[in-house]
């Protein structure tokens, strides 16, 4: 059955085709497999490692979880678009007005096959999607260095590019964690139809200056 937004893209790679789905509900999740290598590393952990955790996301109202499904059920990767945590600064942007690509993820074995894009292609496939302002936050301490041999700076400009054909530019920002290190980086997407008033909120907003809706 298809849901209302619901999405389905089949990319063929040289493990077998791939169904990349959009807007996956909690009761298909309970019926994939959660593939075991997203787990715990002795680098490097996995952004989710178990598969309640994307039933839970996907039962959140506006949520959009995407997962690449093998052709035996097993889920080799996710993306999340879901609303920011209240505590954070972004949320004070107000409600319906801002989303968070919290997760983008594939599992190693099935790395190099481009489906980190389709995901995120997907993910973004929003029916309010001009409305908001999306946003990702690369955080160094999260990615797989070990897995994909890479430097923390070559890692940080193969993110950037996956997000850029999207529309995400690197936006400068004083929140702490994203500071931390020059590794990190924080990136965001601003919808067609997102008024000024809430662009210019949310420029005082990355530097933790948070102005009343509508001034």
């Amino acid at each position: 059955m298809m849901y209302a937004h619901q999405k389905e893209i089949i990319w063929p790679t040289p493990n077998g085709n791939v169904r990349v789905r959009s807007f996956c509900t909690s009761e298909e999740i309970r019926e994939y497999i959660f593939d075991t290598e997203f787990k715990t590393y002795a680098q490097y952990k996995s952004l989710y490692t178990r598969r309640e955790t994307l039933e839970k996301k996907a039962d959140t109202p506006d949520t959009n979880v995407t997962l690449a499904l093998s052709s035996r059920k097993h889920i080799v990767g996710f993306g999340v678009l879901d609303h920011p945590e209240p505590e954070e600064r972004w949320a004070a942007l107000g409600p319906g007005k801002i989303m968070e690509i919290k997760a983008v993820e594939v599992c190693r074995s099935w790395r190099s096959h481009r489906l980190a894009g389709k995901i995120l292609k997907l993910a973004l496939d929003h029916p309010r999607i001009e409305d908001m302002v999306v946003y990702m936050v690369g955080y160094s301490w999260t990615w797989d260095l070990d897995g994909s041999g890479l430097t923390a700076q070559q890692y940080r400009t193969v993110l950037m590019r996956l997000f850029k054909p999207f529309g995400f530019s690197v936006f400068e920002t004083n929140e702490p964690n994203i500071c931390i290190r020059p590794e990190n980086v924080f990136m965001a997407r601003i919808g067609k139809k997102v008024s000024s008033q809430d662009q210019n909120r949310f420029k005082w907003l990355r530097f933790g200056i948070t102005r009343p809706m509508g001034s």
